[in-house]
This record gives C-alpha cells, structure tokens and sequence, in this order.
C-alpha cells in the first residue's frame, strides 16, 4: 500500500531494443507498483544477456514472465486469470513455452504455485532474479523450479536496467529494496525483506548514464525511500553496530538527495515513497534548496484516527502528521502532497472515519490513492485481526473520500490559474494530437498547443483553464532549464 499503483499501466508488457544474436523470445508484463515495473527492467537485462529479445506477441514466446503484486487480492485475482490465458496459449498453440512468476506473489505463495497452477514452470522472489539462468536450466531440463530466499544484501546495483516501454524523458532507479516498518495491513515486509540501501556511488552512476542518454527526469525509487541509509553495506537495523568510520561517513537520503541534484543540476529529480515517520526535515530542506528537486511529497498517511493509526502499527499520530505537513509548507510554499488511505480497516467506526475526513480536510491533498483494506493472509492484521467492516460501509466511506479528494485535487489545480509553470513533455496528449502533455514540478499534468516544441524539452506554460485534474495553458517559451 506504500507504493502508487498506476491502474493505467497495470499488465503493460515490455519491449526493449532487440540484439540480432538472440534467438529466444520473452514476453514479460508487470503489475502492481512502480518498484515491480523498475525490477522488470532489471529481470530483462539479465535474460537479455542469456540470449533472449523481448516480444509483444505472447503467442511466440518461449518464455513468459509475470511480475506479481501481493497488495490487495483484486491484484492477485488478476494474476490469476493472466495464468489461465497463459495456460490456453500454451495448450492450443505453443506447447514449448515456459512460465514464471517473479514478485511479491512468488514470495508469498512460494511452492503452491507450482502444485495450485500446474501451468508455472518458474517461482522467483524479488531478492532472486540474479539466478534466473540457474533456474531457467532446471526448466530447460524438464524440472519445475523455485528460488524464494530473501537477501540481506542484493540491491542489484551492479546490474544497469534496460529502459522498457520507456518515453525517452523520465526514468526509476531503485535505491533502496525492502521495508522494516511493520504496518500491520502490508505484506512487503514480508515479500521484499528487510530494508537495505544502494551503494551511493552505483546510483550516481546510473543517473549519470541516463542523463548521457538524454533523460530528463528521474525517480528515486523504494518502498520507504526517507531512510535510505548507506554505511558501506548492510541492513539499516545493524547502522549501530558500524565503526565510528562508518558512521561519520554514512549517507543518508538528504545528503543523497543533494549529491544527485549537484551531479546533474538540469535533470528533475522525485522520490517515492515517504513515511510519514520517517521522513525528516532536512529532507525537506534540501528539496527547498536545490530548484531541481520536484515540490512532489507522496505521504501516505492511511487513517486519520489514532486509534486505527496504532492498530495500523503506524509509527506516527495524527497530530505528528499535522506537525510534518505545517513543517513541509512552511519551508516549501509551493509543495504538492498526495496520499494513500485505507477505509474499511478492521474496528474502524463511524467516529475513526469521521477522522480521516478531517485530516484530509486540515490537509486539503492535490491527489491520492485510495482502497478499502484487503485483508492479506500473513500480515499481522491478516492474523490477528477479524476483518469486520461490512462491504457496503467500506464501499460508501470510499466513495466518501473520493469524493472529497474530487473537491480537494480541484481547488489545488485552479491554485495554479494565471501563473507560469514548468513543464516536462512528455508525450502526446490522450485527447488531442496537436497537443503535448507533460508534468509539473508540483506532479500535475499540463497540456498545451505544439507549436514547435518537443518531447523531453522544459517549457514554460501560462496556465489558463483547468479541470480538477490537468492544467491547461499556451507555451510561453523555453525555460532555463534546456
């Protein structure tokens, strides 16, 4: 639930460069959140180098690879149905084709995938993609096979990703995998391990690379970026036990924030996803420091009522939160903040909603992401808790909220009436082909005439209408930022 979930690009199947040398076909699609996207890059930069090109075409595919999300059953439910239409194509049309689960869901369901959907071949956890030849050999040779085990260490910062299905302007890099904050509703602790930070340098270096390529824009990428913390390697619970060496020069998500904002001063640089606990502010005055670093904080709170936040194991209070948002406003006048909320938690009352609906009115989000709670079998609440919120109060707080957060996204766009805003192009618009579309620093969307401009150039926009959503304008002229 820490992670945004892009309902647009939800099983987009990857394509990159093809290599004449390679003779095997992969087909792989992705769901859940960006972080799964970003690992996809990675898995097909290791099957690459074993001999395979990616395709579109499931049907010619001699290996087909689904990266999973465990987060809420809707996400499970659909894996499933994939596998069904996997196993059809298998049975009709292409009896050689091999299949593996990688993510989340492999991590949960571990061996029941192979004896629940007799179609898959392959069960690979998110700390194993490294051994993905090993395990494609065992396919090779007839035999069904798993690799779940969690690292401690991987961070695949030795691997360079490909850019899949990627625009050319905006790219993720993952810096951190893992999360050590137990909410009680969340299976990635569970699913992605514990919490352990990218060597500094591997992340500069890959920025670097993709400036070099032209990108414009990326996104620092983990389940709980704010602590980020590199001593020389190892988990974030054992920093205690580093030498006085080690700490004195440990890196921390400001001082890293800051050495990629000085690495490229022309590159936009956003992060995802912050905890409100620990998210601190020198982070927040680095952002302010530094024209580069996007006025985007993505804070998930999930509850407005302390009584839920504590069952939630939510390491914050409402009134902390209050505290962290009044901070972030003052430093960054201009910051956008979006949210993720849970209704429907287990206990949750009428008095607990009522909270939430006014934390997101003190508030006021220009965005959000919200669910009713999924019980997820193996999280603490999934254990301990009886999931006894009946649907129909979930659904009706939902449509409650989104309702409001329609009302709030509104009079935080038309803030941006008759200013001049930056803009990134990014691609075409959806709705009209002589107009580009591309993004604030603030994350929202604009859209604006062609003109003579193009894709991955900054434009400066005179924004003169707006819907609850997008902001609409006229390019005024280059920025300073090309």
């Amino acid at each position: 639930m820490e992670k945004i979930i892009d309902e647009n690009k939800q099983g987009e199947s990857l394509v990159l460069e093809q290599k004449e040398s390679n003779k095997r076909k992969l087909f792989i699609e992705s769901y859940g959140c960006a972080m799964n996207f970003s690992d996809s890059e990675i898995v097909a930069s290791i099957m690459s180098e074993q001999g395979f090109n990616t395709t579109k075409n499931l049907e010619e595919a001699d290996l087909v690879l689904v990266n999973t999300c465990s987060i809420r059953d809707k996400a499970e439910q659909t894996v499933r149905k994939r596998l069904e239409k996997y196993n059809a194509v298998k049975r009709d049309i292409n009896p050689k084709m091999k299949v593996g689960v990688l993510g989340c869901m492999a991590e949960r369901l571990k061996t029941k995938f192979l004896e629940e959907e007799k179609i898959v071949d392959l069960v690979v956890g998110p700390d194993a993609y490294k051994d993905l030849p090993n395990l494609l050999a065992e396919v090779d040779e007839g035999r069904d096979a798993i690799n779940v085990i969690l690292s401690k260490e991987e961070t695949y910062g030795d691997i360079s990703p490909v850019r899949l299905n990627t625009n050319g302007v905006t790219a993720l890099v993952s810096i951190t995998r893992g999360c050590d904050n137990m909410c009680t509703f969340c299976v990635v602790p569970f699913t992605r391990g514990r919490e352990r930070s990218r060597d500094p340098q591997s992340i500069l270096e890959e920025v670097n690379d993709l400036w070099n390529k032209g990108y414009k824009e990326i996104t620092l990428l983990g389940q709980n970026v704010d602590s980020f913390l590199w001593y020389g390697g190892g988990l974030k619970k054992d920093f205690e036990k580093a030498s006085d060496m080690q700490k004195a020069t440990a890196v921390n998500f400001s001082k890293l924030l800051e050495l990629c904002a000085k690495a490229q001063p022309k590159m936009r640089i956003r992060f995802s996803t912050s905890n409100p606990q620990d998210l601190t502010l020198d982070v927040v005055q680095t952002m302010a420091k530094f024209q580069n670093i996007c006025n985007h904080i993505h804070l998930p709170v999930q509850s407005g009522s302390n009584r839920i936040l504590k069952e939630m194991n939510r390491l914050h209070t409402r009134e902390e939160y209050f505290e962290l948002i009044d901070n972030i406003r003052k430093i960054i006048p201009n910051c956008s903040i979006s949210q993720d909320m849970i209704v429907g938690f287990p206990t949750e009352t009428e008095a607990d909603f009522q909270d939430t609906v006014s934390l997101m009115e003190y508030v006021k989000y220009n965005f959000g992401y919200m669910f009713t709670y999924s019980e997820r079998p193996g999280t603490m609440a999934g254990r301990n808790m009886e999931d006894d919120v009946p649907e129909e109060t979930k659904k009706r707080r939902l449509q409650d909220i989104v309702d409001l957060q329609r009302i709030h996204s509104e009079i935080r766009t038309k803030e941006h009436l008759n200013t001049v805003v930056e803009v990134l192009i990014e691609k075409e618009s959806k709705k009209s082909n002589t107009q580009w579309s591309g993004s604030t620093p603030q994350n929202i969307v604009c859209v604006f005439p062609k003109d003579d401009y193009k894709i991955g150039e900054f434009v400066n926009v005179k924004v003169t209408d707006c819907t609850s959503a997008t902001l609409i304008g006229e390019a005024i002229g280059l920025s300073e930022n090309n």
